[in-house]
């Protein structure tokens, strides 16, 4: 399951620095939930999710996304992550840096939360 939970991570990394939304979209279930911080409403469902990231392009160039050791219990699996980009209004640099936790169903992410702080 770790190389699978891997690849999982790794094609949602590559798709958010692409700004590629298809390619997020792929790593989750049909009816799967994502959720960007503790204290947001959830986006649930395939096209909810992809409204979230449909925007992350607009709003961020440069991005480079890495995520830390993967920690597995049955279908969940948590990781650290780093992703920094520059803000496309002001050039900005930043650095977010979190943890996301994810359950699998059937191959797919059914469930992700984020829980990140970025610095600036």
């Amino acid at each position: 399951m770790q190389q699978a939970y891997r690849e999982l991570l790794e094609t949602f990394g590559r798709g958010w620095e692409r700004g590629a939304v298809d390619e997020i979209a792929s790593v989750f279930a049909s009816d799967a939930v994502f959720r960007e911080t503790p204290f947001t409403e959830p986006s649930t469902g395939l096209e909810a999710i992809r409204a979230y990231w449909r925007d992350v392009p607009a709003n961020q160039a440069e991005v480079s996304f890495k995520a830390g050791e993967i920690y597995t219990a049955g279908p969940w699996f948590a990781t650290e992550f780093r992703c920094t980009y520059r803000r496309r209004r002001t050039g900005e640099w930043i650095d977010a840096r979190g943890a996301i936790f994810c359950e699998t169903k059937n191959g797919k992410i059914g469930e992700m939360r984020m829980y990140w702080h970025r610095q600036p």
